[in-house]
């Protein structure tokens, strides 16, 4: 069996000093989980899961905190963390069924046993870093065969009774075929058909947000996130789960726009064109990145409502709102994200609108007016770049297109000076205070002089207030 050793190495050295402390208190760790599955895939390792077998809780607190601050953030359920080190250190345990499960610390369970409580075979392995330091070489623990399903790129469940006691470990499925684009065996896609998307014991569905981090790392983290999505229709609940994407799929669209097929086709491939912008440094940081793969996820639900028997969906941007509200409270409870999603639904259409009709530096400041703070031009770019990119007639990837649209968008907002926030209002509530006492009235008025400063460009405050006082007057 391949050692990677040369690849685990640099992250174990610098820790080395608290492997051998807690070996010498009797433990036996294990790197386990999601980085080994990573270190056989060969991906970039970001942080560690280590398990230490054969020692107390309370032992293992004791001997991390020669090494610094250690952090309860798990003690109930046996996983610390030690300040300034990305690291989970975790011992063995069994736990009941439910959302609220007893749970049981066992040092003694065993390597087999412990990696036999893991979702799926891949994430199932095991490197001994006792054995490892000592041999300096490394060994991979695969009891459930989870190399070979890598290499098939087959999803396949540990054990299928454990397996559904979990609802999940439905999402993490859906959500590995996109990061790993990988496909579940027959009998994980069996299980995944049929089983209880809420708690075994209690019966309620799963809290929203372990929904919402599954969802999330779908969207940052996986190169075609509609994998996810087109195996939750074809497996049958993707009506059930995200009826506003499911209706798209018999959404159908004018084949000289959208040579694609319908809606749904054309999101997912908007979707993983939105995707792409990580790696092509469009996008500033992940934070930016679940916005836009968002946006462009929702920019065209409004044309299940508003598409007519000619295949025009005049208005479907502002129709999309509040479905794509609806959508997002079932995989975020963040408001804010839901805040700032909406108005690149809304205004979706309007980039390269503005740009092929060769519009002037005011449209521009008036769209980035009405997206306020919320969202910038700039980002609003981007859901209509992955908009116009997600229309292959001839497969289901994204086309490689119209960036230069999206860098001629950017260069009139620039020109415009509002690529990044609106125009800031010169006329503010203190000029008008000897006019105007405050309230409603002095905050319509202030909207009027925000119009007319842009409309007429004007760029004095004394101009301003004349203008708008001389009409207030009248």
């Amino acid at each position: 069996m391949k050692s990677f050793f040369t690849t685990l190495s640099p992250f174990i050295i610098p820790i080395q000093p608290m492997l051998e402390a807690l070996i010498n208190a009797g433990a036996t760790p294990y790197l386990v989980g999601g980085c080994v599955r990573d270190i056989v895939i060969g991906r970039h390792l970001k942080d560690l899961d280590i398990e230490l077998h054969g020692i107390t809780l309370a032992t293992t607190e004791q001997v991390l905190a020669q090494f610094g601050h250690v952090m309860l953030i798990g003690k109930q359920f046996g996983v610390l963390r030690l300040a300034d080190y990305d690291i989970d250190w975790s011992l063995p345990r069994s736990d009941s069924l439910g959302r609220k499960p007893d749970v049981l610390i066992d040092p003694n369970l065993g390597i087999m046993a412990a990696c036999k409580r893991r979702d799926l075979t891949m994430n199932a392995m095991a490197i001994n870093l006792h054995a490892m330091l000592l041999t300096q070489s490394t060994e991979i623990i695969d009891h459930y065969n989870g190399i070979a399903d890598i290499h098939n790129r087959q999803l396949r469940a540990v054990d299928e009774e454990l397996f559904v006691q979990d609802p999940l470990r439905f999402f993490r499925v859906m959500q590995f075929i996109g990061r790993f684009e990988m496909q579940p065996d027959p009998a994980l896609e069996a299980l995944c058909q049929q089983m209880s998307l809420c708690d075994p014991i209690e019966g309620v569905p799963l809290a929203l947000e372990r929904i919402a981090e599954e969802i999330k790392k779908l969207l940052t983290l996986a190169e075609r996130p509609s994998l996810g999505f087109r195996w939750l229709a074809n497996i049958g609940r993707l009506g059930t789960l995200f009826p506003e994407l499911d209706i798209l799929r018999n959404t159908p669209q004018r084949a000289d726009y959208h040579p694609e097929g319908n809606v749904f086709e054309h999101t997912m491939q908007a979707l993983d064109a939105a995707t792409r912008f990580k790696k092509n440094l469009l996008v500033e940081n992940d934070t930016e990145l679940l916005l836009i793969t968002l946006g462009a996820l929702c920019h065209d639900l409004g044309k299940a409502v508003k598409t007519t028997a000619d295949l025009k969906a005049h208005g479907h941007d502002e129709a999309g709102v509040p479905i794509a509200q609806e959508f997002l409270k079932k995989i975020t409870n963040d408001q804010a994200l839901i805040k700032a999603v909406c108005p690149l639904v809304r205004h979706h259409l309007a980039p390269f609108v503005l740009v092929e009709h060769r519009s002037t530096p005011k449209a521009y400041k008036r769209l980035a007016a009405k997206l306020g703070t919320t969202v910038s031009m700039r980002q609003l770019g981007l859901v209509a770049l992955a908009d116009r990119q997600g229309r292959n007639g001839q497969g289901h990837e994204p086309l490689n297109k119209y960036v230069e649209l999206f860098e001629a968008f950017l260069q009139h907002c620039d020109a415009a000076a509002v690529t990044h926030c609106p125009e800031a209002p010169i006329l503010l509530g203190r000029h008008l205070i000897d006019v105007v006492k405050p309230g409603p009235e002095l905050g319509r008025l202030l909207q009027k002089a925000y119009q007319i400063q842009i409309d007429e460009e004007i760029t004095n405050v004394a101009t301003l207030r004349q203008c708008v006082l001389k009409n207030y007057m009248h």
